[in-house]
């Protein structure tokens, strides 16, 4: 007997010693990954839904809070509230000095200025005018900042109004007189707006939109979660740019925005075929080029200081994530 109590004794000890080796393991594997993004579920937001569904789905828990800002959804990233955040914050980024880099592009701008015309005809008008941009730091506040200082004038005052449908909504209820609008919203302007919006010309503009970025250390000790949601973004990214009507299947399969306006849903499908055709979703997640393209843009709209040529890649974007996504799912 007492050989047989010393056995089991023995194995309860290093069962014991097993599970506490293993529960703070599983434990840490557990933990979501907390994504923090600056904007309200929407159709543009669509693709992105669809592609945290599918790294859900390959085990990579993922807990997804929408903030009214890109500025608060950043900070909630530097201060630790969140792992990743959704968005351009190059500004914080030079300014704080954290150690957050950038490691996705997802979306490059392709916004629509409109202006109401019973008011104003062009960006001379607006000068010392009302306009509304998405959020403090956002690609919307940088094309308007850029054209005001491309065209010589100065807004009266900025107006942070998060969501293209709802600046839309806004435009067409006459609580707003300029804004800039998706391509969605365009055509809903086009289509019940009596003839009254008009679109302002920006000329070519090549920046990021949206992109993901991160605390290094979190990118470090959680490589493989964020190598995983890089893949499934440039799987979806490609499926939507080889068809774009898939997206409205994919809502369905996975039951996203079910309180999206019935009037909004006939516009998914044409929202993402026009922004395929025109390249808003790059098939590579970004290069050094687009990155450059960013510092001469975000410059320019005055959000990044000092010569774009002397800034270094490095201090904001990390390829590490990206490249090992590429040679997993192929490059484009």
């Amino acid at each position: 007997m007492p050989c047989l109590a010393t056995r089991v004794t023995r194995r309860a000890a290093c069962l014991l010693f097993a599970l506490l080796l293993v529960v703070p393991l599983s434990a840490k594997a557990a933990d979501p990954v907390r994504i923090a993004f600056g904007d309200i579920p929407s159709v543009e937001s669509l693709n992105f839904l669809i592609a945290i569904e599918r790294t859900r789905a390959r085990g990579v828990p993922v807990e997804l809070t929408f903030f009214k800002s890109e500025d608060i959804a950043a900070q909630a990233v530097v201060s630790g509230q969140a792992d990743i955040g959704v968005g351009t914050p190059y500004a914080l980024l030079q300014k704080v000095g954290a150690p957050i880099r950038l490691f996705f592009q997802m979306s490059t701008l392709r916004f629509y200025p409109v202006v109401n015309t019973e008011f104003y005809q062009d960006w001379k008008d607006l000068d010392g005018q009302e306009v509304a941009v998405h959020s403090r730091g956002s690609g919307t506040e940088a094309i308007m900042m850029l054209m005001a200082q491309r065209t010589g004038i100065k807004y009266g005052k900025v107006s942070y109004v998060p969501g293209s449908e709802v600046r839309t909504g806004a435009l067409l209820q006459g609580a707003v007189k300029a804004t800039i609008v998706d391509s969605a919203g365009w055509r809903l302007l086009q289509e019940k707006g009596g003839g009254k919006f008009k679109l302002l010309e920006v000329g070519e503009v090549n920046a990021s939109d949206e992109a993901l970025f991160a605390n290094t250390e979190f990118l470090e000790t959680n490589a493989e979660a964020a190598g995983i949601l890089a893949e499934e973004l440039l799987n979806t990214w490609r499926e939507i740019a080889a068809n774009p009507a898939v997206v409205g299947d994919l809502r369905k399969t996975h039951k996203l925005l079910a309180d999206l306006p019935v009037e909004l849903e006939p516009e998914i499908v044409p929202f993402y075929q026009d922004s395929v055709a025109a390249g808003m979703y790059p098939l590579n997640g970004g290069s050094e080029a687009a990155v450059k393209d960013d510092f001469a843009f975000y410059a320019v709209a005055g959000q990044l200081q000092g010569d774009p040529a002397t800034l270094k890649v490095e201090d904001f974007w990390t390829f590490t994530p990206l490249n090992k996504a590429l040679d997993k799912v192929g490059r484009k």
